[in-house]
């Protein structure tokens, strides 16, 4: 039997709807550039089509080989642990599909290039529209996601130093939107003491969303206490003719066995400063429980563009709108809607960490102990971030009893019931045992950016 490719792209899923029209967008540019190949999409959290539905799918158009591209800018959590569980698990139940998993877009020119094509133009349109300023006269700030993976935040700051000395800004920083620091307030807040008459403010984001709009609105908070400087938003990366262009070399490097990931710099597999808990953890999906509930409400004022008002409960009451709690890997809490806000902190999915740091020769206190003495949910991870990882080439076996058809049922033991349209049932004693970020108590950070007040 011959050989059938098809493409998946794996996205992270998102509640506005606006960003997943644009990540579909993707999948289009690499239809046609590969007319010969069907390709799919699907998302790890939120949004539908979950990825297990694009790889049905590909199945069902008679593919035999995945080329499954990551549509993330940097390899984290996501591109490392979540995705590839996914679809290792499938490939294990569907032994009739070959998936090769390749990696992110990463440090790469033709991304660079697009970004130095963003600033340019939010800097001739502020030059136009609000006064010319001399780029020794710039700041520039780029706004990377955040990650507890210092080698993605790393990268960060390395597009952000590329771009700066390329572009030929006054001065660079890094911030970012969550999980890390510093975060982009008090980012924004220390480069406005630099003594620049413009700020440009970049969000290097594939695509728009809760924190891109967040990312704005601090922007402008702080704008309005410095009047004296200007700040200027710059869009994010989107649809950007080389950004598509790097998805289609990702796809090549797979077919040509060259889908490389950074394992040198790979806490899961190296004893990186700071993050030697994470050495060899399993690798498993964090995203189970919000898999394919859908974005923001159907009749939510926002109209698709959301930005994460529904999580508020005062903005649902006042709109006659069903609340959902953020929910926690520390604290699980249903996912159905609730009358009145919950007292559970879920604080401590992030900052069991840094003031937890420390701990070799100490006694925890009476919450990390909760975490530690939490039950374990039978699950079995035969995957390591040993030496022999393989993570770009997609060869782990990995068994976690999921049964994937249509109308199938994870086996978690969660105690909630999604009810959406690929028909999970979720019950699960959520034991993912991460490990702690160690530097959770740094007062710039890192909590994700909270919707400003």
């Amino acid at each position: 039997m011959a050989e059938k490719l098809g493409i998946m792209v794996c996205g992270h899923g998102s509640r506005n709807q606006n960003a997943a029209k644009e990540f579909a967008v993707i999948a289009e540019a690499l239809r046609a550039r590969n007319p010969d190949m069907p390709v799919e999409y699907g998302y790890l959290e939120f949004c539908n089509p979950v990825i297990l539905a694009g790889l049905d799918s590909l199945r069902e158009q008679g593919v035999t080989r995945v080329l499954a591209v990551p549509g993330m800018l940097f390899a984290a959590g996501h591109a490392k642990n979540d995705i590839p569980s996914v679809l290792n698990t499938y490939q294990a139940q569907n032994p009739g599909m070959v998936v090769n998993y390749g990696r992110e877009l990463g440090i790469d020119l033709k991304m660079i290039r697009a970004a130095g094509d963003r600033i340019q133009a939010a800097v001739d349109e502020a030059n136009e529209t609000q006064g010319f300023v001399e780029k020794h006269d710039t700041l520039l700030m780029v706004v990377g996601r955040g990650s507890s993976d210092p080698d993605a935040n790393s990268n960060a700051t390395k597009v952000m130093r590329m771009l700066w000395e390329g572009m030929g800004f006054g001065w660079g920083e890094t911030c970012y939107s969550g999980v890390t620091f510093p975060l982009v307030e008090p980012g924004l807040t220390h480069a406005a003491k630099l003594g620049y008459k413009r700020i440009v403010v970049f969000p290097y984001f594939l695509f728009t969303g809760v924190l891109v709009k967040r990312i704005y609105s601090y922007t402008d908070e702080v704008a309005a206490r410095y009047p004296e400087i200007q700040f200027v938003k710059a869009s994010y990366l989107n649809d950007h003719p080389l950004v598509l262009d790097a998805f289609q070399d990702r796809v090549k490097e797979i077919l040509e066995g060259a889908a490389v990931m950074n394992c040198q710099m790979c806490k899961y597999r190296e004893q990186v400063l700071g993050f030697e808990a994470d050495v060899g953890q399993p690798q498993e999906s964090h995203h189970h429980h919000v898999e394919g509930i859908g974005g923001g409400l159907e009749n939510c004022p926002c109209k698709g563009d959301c930005d994460a008002s529904c999580r508020d409960p005062d903005f649902c009451r006042e709109h006659g709108l069903p609340w959902t709690p953020l929910h926690s890997h520390a604290e699980p809490a249903s996912l159905k809607p609730v009358p009145v806000e919950p007292t559970f902190d879920y604080a401590p999915s992030f900052t069991l960490g840094g003031k937890y740091a420390g701990l070799k020769d100490k006694t925890p206190d009476a919450d990390l102990q909760a975490v530690m003495d939490a039950p374990s949910s039978g699950k079995v991870a035969q995957h390591e971030h040993g030496p022999n990882c393989g993570c770009g080439h997609h060869d782990h076996d990995h068994g976690h009893g999921h049964h994937h058809d249509h109308d199938h049922h994870h086996g978690h033991d969660h105690g909630h019931d999604h009810g959406h349209a690929h028909g999970h049932s979720h019950a699960h004693g959520h034991d993912h045992h991460h490990a702690p970020y160690p530097h959770a108590d740094h007062p710039l950070g890192p909590k994700s950016m909270q919707k400003k007040k």
